[in-house]
């Protein structure tokens, strides 16, 4: 069995396509695997640290402007477009596949629509309630269009129905431990407050959660913030208003978060932005959350994502316009202040995971194969 996956750009496309991999590999050790992405993007490091081929093209998305860089851009990325044909058809004609499934990323049109011209059966899998461009185009044409949540179904014409899978989360995840996980972390019994602005850092999240705190809350709850690798100024913003995160025992700190398992799973409440994998990781481990979608991303996918929480009762919602201290401070005392209230909607973000989403992909693609 031949297995040809696309995948790039971040690790929202990228993580959940391992997963897949992982399992293909886990039930059918003999299958071969290989995977098609850009050879200056994050799948460039990790699809081969994960110990699978990694066949690179060039490609790149459309700007949306009217700029000169952005018509030079785009001319760029018509010529890539144009290139990429052969360079596809050549790795699918050397590897022979017996299905290619995309995961999304500007790598998975041009793999995915070649596969389908050469006959070959294919998948599409879309993290985000509001699909992509890109998979819009191609669920007309794939064999198997899969879905992390009900509400994409809507924005798709696909030829066949669509089936609902979840999005895969880490085994890691849904084993840890979360009274355990406080302990090793160290901090007392106040309620733990998870701060995320992804692995950039997301500034409005950053100073509204500095804010928050130095607004009574310092000695309220613990805290723990993942300021990102453009929030190294974090602490010193924070000391500036009188919070000292290297003093203070219940603050820590960092740049990243490279446990996630055992914060996520230490965390009474998570303050974060609206990525398809994050969500359900809190969907998982059943975690209340604030979220505040990024407005930065294509067709604002990320509030779509936000909304289907916020429409089960399954999450809170801030948008970035919206987002300061006060009503930061506010909507973290009011969930943590109702003991009931959190539970609820911890409750009801649990109801919404799929916690067997590998194995149901994995399922499907197989199941392609004649």
């Amino acid at each position: 069995m031949k297995v040809l996956i696309a995948a790039g750009g971040t690790g929202g496309h990228v993580n959940p396509a391992l997963a897949v991999a992982g399992e293909i590999r886990k039930q059918y050790p003999d299958a071969e695997i290989c995977f098609v992405g850009t050879a200056d993007r994050i799948e460039a490091k990790i699809v081969p640290d994960a110990g699978f081929p990694l066949k690179t093209i060039e490609i790149s998305g459309f700007k949306r402007g009217f700029s000169p860089a952005d018509i030079k851009a785009n001319i760029k990325t018509v010529t890539r477009l144009l290139k990429s044909s052969g360079a596809v058809k050549k790795i699918i004609n050397d590897f022979k596949p017996d299905v290619a499934v995309g995961f999304g990323g500007y790598v998975s049109g041009p793999v995915i629509r070649m596969a389908a011209k050469m006959g070959i059966p294919t998948a599409i899998h879309e993290q985000n309630a509001y699909p992509g461009v890109t998979n819009k185009a191609l669920a007309e044409k794939v064999d198997a269009v899969m879905l992390t949540v009900e509400a994409a179904k809507k924005h798709l014409n696909c030829k066949n129905e669509p089936i609902i899978t979840g999005l895969p989360v880490r085994g890691e995840l849904l084993q840890a431990d979360g009274d355990k996980s406080r302990m090793e972390l160290g901090f007392d019994n106040r309620p733990l407050v998870l701060c995320m602005g992804g692995s950039l850092g997301a500034r409005a999240i950053n100073e509204a959660v500095i804010d928050a705190i130095a607004d009574g809350r310092k000695e309220k709850y613990n805290y723990l913030i993942s300021t990102g690798q453009y929030g190294l100024w974090v602490p010193d913003k924070m000391r500036e208003k009188g919070v000292d995160p290297e003093v203070e025992a219940n603050i820590d700190v960092r740049t990243y978060i490279n446990d996630m398992d055992r914060c996520l799973s230490a965390a009474d409440l998570v303050i974060c932005r609206a990525g398809a994998s994050s969500l359900s990781e809190f969907e998982a481990l059943g975690k209340p959350s604030i979220l505040v979608p990024s407005p930065n991303v294509t067709e604002n996918h990320q509030f779509h994502n936000a909304m289907a929480l916020v429409n089960n009762n399954a999450a809170v919602i801030i948008e970035e316009k919206d987002l300061d201290g006060k009503k930061l401070g506010e909507e973290m005392d009011k969930l943590l202040s109702d003991k009931a209230l959190l539970k609820e909607i911890g409750d009801n973000a649990r109801k919404m995971a799929v916690t067997d989403a590998t194995q149901r992909i994995c399922e499907i693609v197989v199941g392609l194969i004649k």
